[in-house]
């Protein structure tokens, strides 16, 4: 039977929309864009009244509304639900695609979310985004514009657009691991050297052009050695992951903790002037020497550290000059008291 020519044109727009997604597969790795892209491409094609991605979170247990388009998107942007839940959490569960002409008549079907929206949903397609056997979301397609249900052709056309997507989101995953990877110490978790460079040209760039202040606190433990040799080497090494860990969890929004090299730590403090930075710094030591280290070894180590503290445009002028101000401070403590804190 010859095609009609509604079916030429359909499949003409089809093979064009994947042709654009596989451009945009090979040429960018911007999770934001490629999500863009993909849900324009859904929308040109399908013409769904409302259509939404969702992502596999990290815990493998929940899916969260990663891009929702139509009526009340606004109100699931950013909403969850466990995996197993509604027709996208089942897809996610099994791995298969589902179409729905009458949700009404499905039991996997949850109205939780048209509560939320104030919207009714009459049928659905969804399918899974699947790499290598991995669930990384669903795409899920509501009601159509053109038709009452959506029909085994869209569900096809979908699963193509899927397939696509999924490479192009697990590439940009990857991409953004190995940039995560390049400018974090991989044994504390905290930002490595390289990174402290980089944010330190960008700070202080910012810091020129609105003129604020820009701190940096410098730390070294002190008799740090004498760990390693009375408990040794993998104890030395738990202690610096938990130091990295306090350093972490102490730091403000927007601050930069830096596993600087060996048992020394760095505090990029933006927008802080020398005195709120040596309210800081004292805060930290005294948070510091009061931290049991190793208690789940029946160790509770205590440790105290040496502190230098600098200050842009009060000290330094540059950022060689913030760092060796502060390295500078720190030595003049570490070489006397220890346990203390020096400004430039």
């Amino acid at each position: 039977m010859a095609l009609e020519t509604k079916d030429i044109e359909r499949l003409r727009q089809e093979h064009e929309i994947y042709s654009d997604l596989a451009s945009t597969l090979t040429s960018s790795l911007n999770l934001s864009e490629i999500l863009e892209n993909v849900m324009e491409k859904v929308g040109e094609l399908l013409k769904p009244r409302n259509w939404s991605l969702l992502l596999a979170e990290a815990d493998g247990e929940h899916l969260a509304f990663e891009v929702v388009v139509g009526e009340g998107a606004e109100a699931l942007k950013g909403c969850r639900l466990k995996i197993g839940e509604g027709v996208a959490g089942w897809v996610a569960q099994t791995g298969e695609g589902v179409l729905l002409e009458d949700v009404s008549k499905d039991a996997r079907f949850c109205d939780r979310f048209d509560q939320l929206s104030r919207f009714r949903t009459r049928s659905i397609i969804c399918v899974p985004l699947k790499n290598r056997g991995r669930i990384l979301g669903v795409l899920e397609l509501v009601n159509r514009i053109e038709q009452d249900a959506f029909t085994a052709g869209d569900m096809r056309a979908l699963s193509t657009i899927a397939e696509y997507a999924a490479i192009a989101i697990n590439n940009a995953h990857l991409y953004r691991k190995a940039q995560w990877l390049s400018i974090t110490d991989d044994h504390t978790c905290l930002y490595n050297v390289r990174y402290l460079h980089e944010a330190l040209d960008r700070e202080l760039e910012n810091a020129r052009r609105e003129r604020y202040a820009i701190s940096m606190i410098f730390l070294d433990l002190d008799h740090f050695k004498s760990v390693n040799d009375t408990h040794g080497h993998l104890c030395g090494s738990k202690t610096l992951k938990e130091v990295g860990f306090l350093v972490k969890a102490l730091a403000r929004p927007g601050d930069i903790p830096v596993r600087y090299g060996g048992d020394e730590f760095v505090l990029l403090l933006p927008r802080t002037d020398k005195r709120e930075a040596l309210r800081f710094a004292e805060f930290v030591r005294d948070r510091l020497n009061s931290h049991a280290f190793l208690s789940d070894e029946k160790l509770g180590l205590k440790l105290t550290a040496s502190f230098g503290v600098a200050t842009y445009p009060d000290d330094a002028s540059d950022k060689n000059e913030i760092i060796g101000l502060a390295d500078a401070a720190m030595y003049k403590i570490k070489e006397s008291t220890r346990d203390g804190i020096m400004t430039a």
